[in-house]
């Protein structure tokens, strides 16, 4: 009899309840090369490496960091786009028995070198491209670096003779060594096997979470958090017959794996299951487009804003999808539009997940075949379990149904935040249970439907109103391709929505009157939308998901702005 009201929801032979191996992240690649170690393992610019090709270089990397004083609590960062230097130098990394940094090369130097510092980061990792030589050679101008190890131009990965065609830059500065990333790989492969203890108190990775309120903070994802995860994931993909095969797949890998959603979902799942995994070091719809159908990819991993643009892709609908098996989205709701029209287009569902860097990033996933409800990011992940706790008072359970903060505990949630006591502390329940800031209802068959971010809810003349649910209503509009609402002061509610919106190539733009009236049977009166504005494109994160902060500081200035003129007038 199941305990849970999700396990019934899943599908044989997935099991809520399956056996989870925790070990170290190392061997999910050893074992990975012991049965794959002829097939492709990755391919980029048109090149591949088979897995004993990438295992070998895995271990020069460990070697190479050794010989600059990696050992276990040396902290190493990677600052690196999607190019075959961030999973060698990952697994090379912890290999030598390091902890891996992920720096973002969309980040402000400020908050990179803040990261530097608090994470104690002494070796940087990094890509000599324009994109990225200035950050660094101010990151360590400021920040207590010892090396930096560059890979450019000349460097030699054996089957990669990457970025021929981009120019050097400019070198870092004489505060950091500097060396190549090819020097770092010249030697043998041979190096130190330190001793390994307890996966679940050894860290694998300090993942530094986004920021939104104050200084990004680092999650510490032990070996433990991020095998757990893996094989997570994995039992949730078992069907019957089963729709992925071990050793045959091809997965699109553009997601940014300095991101806990690349990095776990998409780089170690494929490698467990010894797929292709195709890197793009960004996201470009044609080229993706491309890779999907002349390459017969099988597995694609998007945010909705990536689907969103695939949809609306010339032509999409007419392409050949018989090769595509299998597509999750994470990282944001996906309007259920989007769902739809993908679906009508390549014959493929998409399954939605949940999940935030302290996670892991798993949480819950949607059954690759059986039950799937729109609109829901799914039940939770095998071991997982899920509460639905008040706002505010994390010791009040609400029943099914109602609505509240997601609560979680399992064996992939993260030890804590790095030298953050009072955060980790705040974060927790006093059972153990990792309070998200996401607000959410569960059904009666175990299904999580998130509602918004505690921190994105409007407060509208007393009613707690819901950005998402005024997207979803907007999303149906035959014109709107994207659409982002956030509260902007009002003298009389207190806040109001403003709805930003991204029309579609050569649909008409509309009044505010015009939307209120298609949106006045779809949301209720303290819902309906205040302000209306037109944007070519809307601000995203590293990960493309939709950046309402930004929008909100906009606004803010704006307020700011005429509050002031008003009070020099007022004073002239």
């Amino acid at each position: 009899m199941s305990v849970h009201p999700w396990e019934h929801s899943y599908t044989e032979p997935a099991r809520w309840d399956a056996p989870l191996e925790f070990s170290q992240v190392t061997k999910i690649l050893d074992e990975a090369v012991a049965k794959f170690a002829d097939r492709p393992a990755i391919s980029f610019m048109g090149m591949r490496a088979t897995y004993g090709q990438f295992h070998a270089l895995v271990a020069r990397a460990a070697a190479g960091f050794q010989k600059l004083g990696v050992r276990p609590g040396v902290h190493v960062g990677l600052y690196l786009p999607n190019t075959p230097h961030y999973p060698i130098a990952f697994f090379g990394i912890l290999a030598a028995g390091g902890t891996i940094v992920n720096y973002s090369p969309l980040d402000a130097i400020d908050v990179l070198a803040h990261k530097v510092r608090d994470s104690e980061t002494q070796i940087l990792v990094t890509l000599e491209v324009p994109q990225l030589a200035p950050q660094t050679e101010a990151m360590s101008k400021i920040a207590p670096l010892r090396t930096i190890v560059l890979a450019n131009s000349t460097t030699d990965l054996a089957a990669f003779p990457l970025f021929a065609n981009v120019g050097n830059a400019a070198a870092a500065t004489p505060e950091a060594t500097r060396i190549d990333f090819a020097d770092l790989l010249a030697n043998d492969g041979s190096y130190v096997k330190h001793p390994f203890g307890d996966p679940a108190e050894e860290i694998a990775v300090v993942q530094y979470t986004g920021g939104t309120t104050g200084l990004p903070k680092g999650a510490l994802l032990t070996h433990a958090n991020l095998t757990a995860a893996t094989n997570q994931y994995y039992e949730t993909t078992k069907v019957t017959p089963p729709l992925l095969l071990e050793g045959t797949e091809r997965t699109i890998l553009v997601l940014p794996l300095f991101h806990i959603y690349a990095l776990t979902s998409v780089m170690l799942l494929s490698i467990k299951y010894g797929s292709e995994m195709s890197l793009h070091p960004r996201f470009d719809a044609a080229a993706i487009v491309d890779d999907l159908v002349k390459n017969k990819t099988s597995i694609f991993y998007g945010v909705p804003t990536m689907y969103t643009a695939l949809v609306n892709y010339p032509g999409f609908g007419e392409l050949d999808f018989s090769a595509l098996k299998y597509c999750a989205s994470g990282g944001a709701p996906l309007p259920v539009e989007v769902i739809g029209t993908f679906r009508k287009l390549t014959g493929v569902s998409i399954s939605e997940g949940w999940g935030m860097t302290e996670t892991s990033p798993s949480g819950t996933f949607t059954p690759a075949r059986g039950a799937r409800k729109d609109g829901s990011c799914g039940i939770p992940v095998p071991h997982c379990d899920i509460r639905i706790v008040a706002v505010g008072d994390p010791t009040k359970t609400m029943p099914i149904g109602e609505r509240g903060e997601i609560a979680i505990k399992g064996p992939n949630v993260m030890k804590g935040y790095w030298k953050n006591d009072a955060a980790t502390a705040d974060s927790f329940t006093a059972d153990g249970y990792f309070r998200t800031g996401d607000v959410a209802f569960m059904d009666a068959d175990g299904f999580v439907f998130i509602v918004d971010r505690i921190k994105d809810m409007l407060l509208c003349g007393g009613f707690n109103v819901y950005p998402r649910n005024i997207e979803e209503a907007i999303y149906t509009h035959p014109g709107v391709t994207e659409v982002c609402v956030i509260g902007i002061k009002d003298e009389y509610r207190g806040e109001t929505p403003k709805a930003f919106v991204v029309l579609k190539a050569g649909a008409p733009e509309f009044t505010l009157d015009e939307l209120k009236e298609f949106l006045k049977d779809k949301l209720g009166k303290h819902e309906m939308v205040a302000q209306l504005e037109f944007r070519e494109t809307l601000p995203k994160t590293a990960v493309g998901k939709l950046q309402k902060t930004v929008l909100v500081a906009e606004e803010a200035a704006k307020a700011d702005a005429v509050t002031t003129g008003a009070t020099r007038t007022a004073r002239s």
